[in-house]
């Protein structure tokens, strides 16, 4: 499984808001700017998590984009699943896939599965707020005299 550059930005611009939620609405070139990627990058990425629960967005003087839920409400698993679809390492797991006709005697189905709850438990197990605390975290630990 590799994820896609789509998934990654989507999961930085998730993140700027989160850092930056009592600010009201953020204009889409402020997070590109601070994040380092193309404006239209994230234009094309924005109609994804506004049909989702994730993005509100308000347009005209002070529009912008902003969390539709608490940064703890909103799980990295979430987002992927979004931008990425299936999250399954193989393509006889994915939700939308043709019933395979080996499932029933496959040796390795069950090492597929296991790996499968594994990627789903621990993405599903990561907030937006658990990312941005760790950085915090992190980010005071490094001080240096």
């Amino acid at each position: 499984m590799k994820i896609s550059t789509k998934g990654r930005y989507a999961l930085r611009m998730l993140l700027d808001l989160a850092e930056h939620r009592n600010e009201g609405f953020i204009a889409l070139k402020d997070i590109a700017e601070r994040q380092d990627i193309s404006k239209k990058y994230l234009e094309q990425i924005v109609p994804i998590l506004n049909k989702s629960d994730i993005l509100v967005s308000n347009r005209g003087f002070q529009g912008g984009y902003q969390l539709a839920q608490e940064p703890d409400r909103i799980t990295v698993g979430e987002i992927l699943r979004l931008t990425e679809g299936s999250l399954a390492p193989v393509a006889c797991l994915a939700s939308n896939a043709a019933n395979c006709s080996r499932s029933d005697f496959c040796e390795t189905l069950p090492v597929w599965k296991g790996l499968n709850d594994v990627i789903n438990k621990y993405l599903d197990g990561i907030t937006l707020a658990d990312i941005v605390e760790q950085y915090h975290c992190t980010e005071t630990d490094n001080y240096v005299i």
